[in-house]
């Protein structure tokens, strides 16, 4: 199963930069397709993007499409989501999850938080105006 943790959230302006950092031990990370997820207070969790075991494809939400990208460093065993032009709505408890990819993995379960198979516990990420 292994352990996911994720650092790198913080407090910044509204327009500011943060990237956000998943580290994988335990498991054989160079095989997994990694989701970030965010949770507000009070509202449902939602997808922001992902990224495929080799790097070479991703998603965005629309709401991140533009302002976030995520990348992977298989050698560090680590996931990123560099966040630029954040916006007050951007702030939430961010997670990266992990499950090891499989023939036919499609967009719409990479989009979904239960279709993986290792979380991490967050970082919270608050942007003020």
């Amino acid at each position: 199963q292994g352990q996911l943790v994720e650092s790198g959230g913080g407090l910044v302006q509204a327009g500011g930069s943060l990237r956000l950092s998943c580290a994988s031990s335990g498991r054989l990370f160079g095989f997994d397709d990694v989701g970030w997820f965010r949770q507000a207070p009070g509202k449902e969790r939602e997808f922001v993007a992902a990224i495929s075991w080799s790097g070479r494809t991703t998603y965005y939400s629309d709401s991140v499409k533009g302002r976030f990208t995520t990348t992977r460093d298989n050698a560090k065993n680590t996931a990123y989501l560099q966040m630029n032009n954040l916006k007050v709505e951007d702030t939430a408890l961010y997670f990266c999850a992990a499950r090891p990819d499989g023939d036919g993995v499609t967009r719409q379960a990479l989009e979904v938080f239960d279709w993986y198979s290792t979380w991490g516990q967050g970082t919270q990420v608050t942007v003020s105006s």
